[in-house]
């Protein structure tokens, strides 16, 4: 028999007993307390009947009296005596029957004093008729004129009568509403058969729906493993599109690199030998050199997206970046928009770039104004986070595990779904012509992804954007490394450097460079070159080497043979992004000193310094 039905006859079972529980009970208490109810409202009739009779008999004893003093009549005399002797009989009737009501039990006593007051001025009048006769007994009534006794005990009587009606209409409601529960037990019961007995038809019934109900329950499932699937296929697909794209950015940014580090230094040289030129050629320089750096930030955008940039990760505190950051976040927004940063206690620290860090945060908070078009508000938020594995199951590039957050969320225009799929290809920007390259998420993007990271867009159109940003939990608490102090630019003092580059203008212009910079210089355009320079002059101070050489020796196997042969050279690696060779998974290798292109002369200058300097 199916689960269903076991529950149901239970069900069943437990009705039944409810309903015969509830008839015995309605059995047993029922009658007694209809008893009881109509046993109070009698005794309440019994007491305000007993209260009318007491005043009933003194107002009988006030009009006897009165009729033997005009009358002198005997028949009302008696009368008088009769009514006069009943009342205390009365009152001490109306006591024993209000011995359950406190509130009469104080009242009795105010009106036995009223009672025995009228009383004695009725006899004393009547004795003074009889002993002094009629002048003195007028003379009586008139000292007593506008004195009224009989009207105390009334109002008092009166007030006994109140309260008894009072209490026997809160007495009759009682009975009245148990009465109506009655009837309602008996509907109640009524309708709990005719439940029963639906019950019963619903059993018949339950047994055909339950294998309808599995069967749609299997197809439910079965649909939506195959949403799942189709989501998983889109997720996938995304992340090919994006590597492929990387592939090519990545590339063509390199290439272009070189390209631009040519373009920058030869500006350079002709500004340094061209100081006296006319106005409109130091513009036009001016104007190159502005463009070049244009180009340069471009490119290093390229490489971030594509993830081949250099990255220096150390341990670091998000709460310390956000908070170091906040100042000049409120110059970069303007006053038009409030700023806001929440940071989580109890951070969790993870290993970055600093720098690239920043510039992501920049990014998105530049990005969030821009979505603003008169004024809002943005907030910069941190906290631990967990992404589960059903969390990572919707994104495969997710690893399940703990992860520190930055979100940062805005109020502006929001974005739809077609723009959130597209947000983080580069050049892909919804700005007005002229207001952004779209580079900035494609930055983020990189990033994070070569960082370990997990990047995630939640907008609503009219509401607002957040982009929250995931780095792995670096395991144990570590402190972070000091920053590194750039050397100050000063010159060769003639030390030699053995520069190796395949391409022939970059190899021109930055022999230039370091000749200027008061080095001595000697060139080599591939590795083997490079080591017969070696084996001609001996030792060398300096070897300057790109990382990508032509005739399979890399500028890693260079630099790693002529330290074999020669322990005391130092090693400075120059690229425009960096493989494998150098360069793991996009971090520098421990002790690798590298600068990338293009650099400049102060650049290069301060690097340089810096190397031959260490350990030495």
């Amino acid at each position: 028999m199916p689960a269903g039905l076991w529950v149901a006859l239970g069900i069943t079972a437990v009705a039944l007993l409810a309903l015969i529980g509830l008839q015995a009970y309605e059995a047993i208490t029922r009658p007694a307390q209809l008893a009881s109810d109509a046993a109070w409202v009698g005794h309440t009739f019994e007491v305000i009947e007993s209260a009318q009779r007491l005043r009933s008999t003194a107002r009988d004893a006030e009009r006897a009296q009165r009729g033997y003093l005009l009358t002198s009549a005997p028949e009302y005399l008696a009368t008088y005596q009769a009514q006069a002797a009943r009342c205390p009989q009365l009152l001490d009737e109306l006591r024993q029957l209000t011995r359950d009501n406190p509130e009469q039990q104080r009242r009795i006593p105010n009106i036995a004093v009223a009672l025995d007051d009228w009383l004695g001025e009725r006899r004393r009048t009547v004795e003074v008729l009889q002993q002094q006769g009629t002048a003195a007994m007028q003379a009586l009534i008139r000292s007593r004129a506008g004195l009224d006794t009989l009207r105390t005990v009334d109002a008092l009587i009166e007030a006994a009568i109140a309260n008894e009606r009072d209490l026997l209409a809160r007495r009759q409601q009682q009975a009245l509403a148990h009465q109506q529960q009655v009837g309602e037990v008996a509907l109640a019961t009524g309708g709990l058969g005719l439940g029963l007995l639906g019950l019963g038809l619903w059993l018949t019934l339950l047994a055909f729906h339950n294998a309808r109900d599995i069967e749609r329950r299997r197809l439910e499932s079965e649909q939506q493993l195959g949403e799942q699937l189709l989501q998983t296929q889109a997720a996938l697909a995304q992340t090919q599109k994006m590597e492929a794209l990387g592939q090519l950015t990545g590339g063509v940014a390199h290439d272009f690199n070189n390209v631009l580090h040519v373009i920058r230094n030869a500006v350079s040289l002709l500004q340094l030998r061209l100081r006296a030129a006319d106005a409109d050629t130091t513009q036009y320089l001016e104007m190159i050199q502005r463009n070049t750096d244009r180009a340069a930030s471009t490119t290093a955008r390229l490489l971030a997206f594509s993830r081949q940039q250099v990255l220096d990760p150390k341990p670091t505190d998000l709460n310390k970046v956000v908070s170091g950051m906040a100042e000049l976040l409120h110059h970069l927004l303007g006053e038009s928009v409030a700023m806001e940063t929440v940071l989580g206690s109890g951070l969790w620290h993870v290993t970055v770039d600093q720098n690239q860090l920043e510039t992501a945060v920049m990014n998105l908070a530049l990005n969030g104004r821009d979505a603003m078009s008169a004024s809002g508000k943005l907030t910069i938020e941190t906290s631990n986070a967990f992404l589960d594995e059903a969390y990572a199951e919707r994104h495969p590039e997710v690893t399940p595990g703990q992860y520190a957050m930055i979100a940062v969320s805005d109020t502006g225009v929001g974005m739809t779904r077609d723009i959130i799929a597209r947000a983080f290809d580069p050049f892909f920007t919804t700005k007005e012509t002229g207001r952004g390259t779209g580079l900035g998420l494609s930055q983020v993007f990189g990033f994070v992804k070569q960082s370990g990271g997990h990047v995630k867009i939640y907008s609503e159109l009219g509401q607002g954007s957040t982009v929250k940003m995931y780095f792995p939990r670096l395991p144990g608490v570590a402190r972070e490394q000091p920053g590194e102090s750039l050397a100050p630019e000063k010159a060769g003092t003639g030390e030699s450097i053995l520069l190796v580059e395949d391409n022939d203008d970059v190899r021109t212009f930055t022999a230039d460079l370091l000749r200027q910079l008061g080095y001595r210089v000697i060139t080599a355009v591939d590795g083997e070159a490079g080591l017969m320079a070696f084996e001609q002059l001996g030792e060398v101070d300096l070897l300057f080497t790109d990382v990508g050489l032509p005739a399979g020796m890399s500028g890693r196997d260079l630099a790693e043979e002529v330290q074999r042969r020669w322990p005391r050279t130092k090693v400075l690696y120059t690229t425009g992004y960096a493989r494998n060779s150098i360069i793991h998974h996009g971090r520098l290798d421990p002790g690798v000193e590298l600068i990338l292109k293009p650099f400049t002369q102060a650049s290069l200058a301060a690097k340089i310094r810096k190397v031959l300097a260490k350990d030495s």
